[in-house]
């Protein structure tokens, strides 16, 4: 099978106005990747499933990362004169520019009928606020249906031309995605049926008070002597 730098070459001599690069992983595992466009995703897809020498005709996972906006700074060292006439000394600039952060959808490909995989390739969104669109890819991979629903539900990648885009894990009217890096989960537990540790702690705060009367203490429960009646039914003690 092809290296990811020879599929490289190949997709970008197949499609030329296509933008492919390669993202190399610098674990143990050497899994690089391709990022694809968005715009020929769908096209570069199709040649990866169909092409003879590859046949990528299953998708076993789709999983979403989020790159929220990083603050890079960068180091300029320049050489000045020494006014004293002694050598040359080094002085550092600093400059601090804010990249822009993304989500991403990344698919990992194997070959059924050729036995070989994965080839992994990655699309990202132009932003993570309002443009979070990506081409779906269940049209040719029909493994990714739920699995980019997972995606959607979590991370809030809207994928286009899906046969059933809706939340997969939350519910429909969960608001936000869990796994964003910026998430912030939500004090009321009010919704937890069964909440426990420190679930329970965080639900205190927002259950009322006990006792209906403002200021009264709740006395807790009623311990019955052993033998005695329940309060249910006792008889009322006769009035003089």
């Amino acid at each position: 099978m092809d290296t990811v730098e020879q599929l490289h070459d190949r997709l970008a001599a197949r499609f030329p106005a296509a933008h492919v690069a390669v993202v190399t992983n610098p674990g143990p595992a050497a899994e690089h990747s391709l990022l694809l466009d968005p715009a020929h995703a769908h096209d570069i897809a199709l040649f990866l499933r169909d092409d003879p020498a590859l046949r990528l005709d299953y998708c076993s996972n789709v999983t979403g990362i989020d790159w929220p906006d990083k603050e890079i700074t960068d180091t300029v060292k320049t050489s000045v004169p020494d006014p004293a006439g002694g050598p040359p000394k080094t002085v550092e600039q600093k400059t601090v520019h804010v990249q822009p952060g993304c989500l991403e959808a990344v698919y990992h490909l194997y070959s059924m009928a050729l036995k070989h995989g994965p080839v992994i390739i990655r699309l990202r969104t132009a932003n993570r606020t309002d443009r979070v669109a990506l081409p779906s890819l269940t049209p040719v991979w029909r493994a990714c249906d739920f699995q980019e629903r997972e995606v959607y539900d979590l991370y809030g990648i809207v994928f286009e031309r899906h046969p059933d885009l809706r939340r997969l894990l939350m519910w429909d009217e969960f608001k936000d995605h869990p796994m964003r890096k910026d998430y912030v989960e939500p004090d009321d537990y009010e919704w937890e049926p069964t909440a426990h540790g420190a679930i329970l702690e965080k639900a205190k705060a927002h259950q009322s008070a006990a006792s209906p009367v403002a200021g009264v203490a709740d006395p807790g429960p009623t311990i019955k002597a052993p033998g005695s009646p329940s309060p249910a039914t006792a008889r009322p003690e006769a009035r003089p």
